[in-house]
């Protein structure tokens, strides 16, 4: 039953994926055919084509190799500048001399698609603004995917959240402390929370006679850690009675972390340690649904976490590679292939201590996570992907607008095939780092359980 459930949760997220690729370029072909751009093919996959048909001016199929997918949009590059008497204008330059078959290879066959009636209706000559709107197209639609299923998941499902219901209270500081000490001596002191009588399954209701809801753990634990030395008071309830008690929380090193209870590192990794209160007790983790409010500021922390794991990407990259061919363990915040995906995927459906709503939620979850990285990561200004045609449409418009500043006459479009050596640079890379990530996550991959 577990491999059955195992390979569900694979061909799950293997559909989800298709579906967002799909989505990522419905996109790109909304926008560009309401702007009378015409496009060729849509097409889910690269490779052979397995199966297509063709409705108006666009084929669309699905090809053998299920890694991405591709709108062709006629005229994304300009036509090479004409010649005078079947000689170049100038003299070639040295990238000419040694990319310029490259390119113009490049061009033509871009171009070869281009008929007579497409004239006023290419890429490079639609106005600034509408290309952007195409490239950006992509991406959105993976945010706004990304923000419904989390938007699902959150208001229906629910987020695993620290509530104010105690899970376990030490008896003594040094257990506390001390993840390997397992019992406690006479000579130990007992912990502050174990002292004023708290015990496992107790609600905390209020604290210095400020009431506290069930999902503010981290509103009770901030008066805790910000008031050592000083007497606190606790209003809590147990089977059905309510209680007060009062403690003093003790000094002590525990992690720094931030406003989302996750603990903080430095520049090397290390995790940050401060001084503050502490009493011995640890939070039961329930599942609570969230206002749809709350939707933005769950997304934009996600974000923050996925552009620190791109802005980092070398450095993650060297992290993935000394885990893989050596001895220390995956980081489960760090990157991951589909492969990896489609992994802890099985893995969640397989799990039989996780209940079959929270698997469908965490399989969600993972969607949604999915598509929030698929946004960021084709953000990054780089060819071939969308943020970096953004970046050369925005070029062109500047140029223009000093052209029109300075009243210069016959100013060239951007020509983005010029910079095809940096693309095949950043394909490769990109061919790596997956190749990389698919071996770890084959070899080495991320432990959840």
């Amino acid at each position: 039953m577990s491999v059955i459930l195992f390979i569900g949760g694979i061909l799950f997220m293997v559909v989800a994926v298709g579906l967002s690729i799909a989505l990522h370029e419905i996109g790109h072909l909304v926008p560009a055919k309401l702007f009378k751009l015409r496009v060729p093919q849509y097409m889910i996959g690269f490779g052979k084509t397995l199966i297509s048909f063709k409705r108006g001016e666009t084929q669309y199929g699905i090809k053998a190799l299920p890694l991405g997918g591709y709108i062709s949009m006629v005229g994304m590059y300009p036509p090479r500048a004409k010649t005078v008497d079947g000689q170049p204008e100038k003299k070639p330059n040295l990238f000419q001399k040694v990319f310029g078959q490259m390119v113009d290879d490049a061009r033509s066959q871009a171009n070869e698609n281009v008929l007579p009636s497409d004239e006023g209706r290419l890429f490079y000559q639609l106005p600034v603004y509408k290309r952007v709107i195409i490239m950006l197209g992509g991406p959105l639609m993976n945010l706004i995917i990304g923000f419904v299923v989390i938007a699902v998941v959150l208001t229906s499902f629910g987020q695993a959240t620290p509530s104010t219901t105690v899970s376990e209270v030490y008896q003594c500081i040094s257990t506390a402390q001390d993840a390997d000490q397992k019992q406690c001596t006479d000579k130990d002191e007992q912990a502050p929370a174990y002292a004023a009588g708290l015990r496992p399954g107790d609600t905390i209701t209020a604290v210095n006679g400020n009431a506290v809801k069930e999902g503010e753990w981290y509103e009770l634990t901030d008066v805790i850690r910000d008031n050592p030395g000083k007497s606190i008071t606790l209003d809590y309830q147990r089977d059905g009675s309510s209680h007060s008690t009062t403690m003093t929380p003790y000094l002590t090193d525990r992690p720094a972390t931030d406003e989302n209870g996750y603990a903080l590192t430095d520049d090397q990794g290390q995790t940050i340690m401060t001084k503050v209160g502490f009493v011995g007790m640890s939070s039961l983790q329930k599942d609570m649904t969230k206002p749809l409010s709350s939707v933005p500021g769950v997304i934009g922390n996600q974000l923050l976490t996925i552009g620190d794991v791109i802005l980092h990407l070398p450095q993650r990259m060297v992290d993935v590679a000394q885990a893989a061919f050596g001895s220390s363990e995956r980081d489960p915040n760090g990157p991951v292939s589909i492969v990896g995906v489609g992994r802890i995927a099985g893995e969640i459906s397989a799990e039989d201590s996780i209940s079959v709503g929270d698997k469908f939620a965490t399989l969600l979850s993972l969607v949604g996570g999915l598509n929030l990285a698929l946004f960021a990561f084709n953000l990054i200004p780089l060819l071939p992907l969308d943020g970096g045609h953004v970046v050369g449409a925005l070029y062109d418009g500047i140029k223009r607008l000093f052209a029109r500043i300075f009243k210069l006459k016959n100013v060239k479009p951007v020509d983005t095939v010029k910079l095809l050596p940096l693309t095949y640079v950043v394909v490769v890379a990109m061919l790596v780092m997956g190749g990389l990530l698919i071996y770890a996550d084959i070899f080495k991959p991320i432990q959840l359980f």
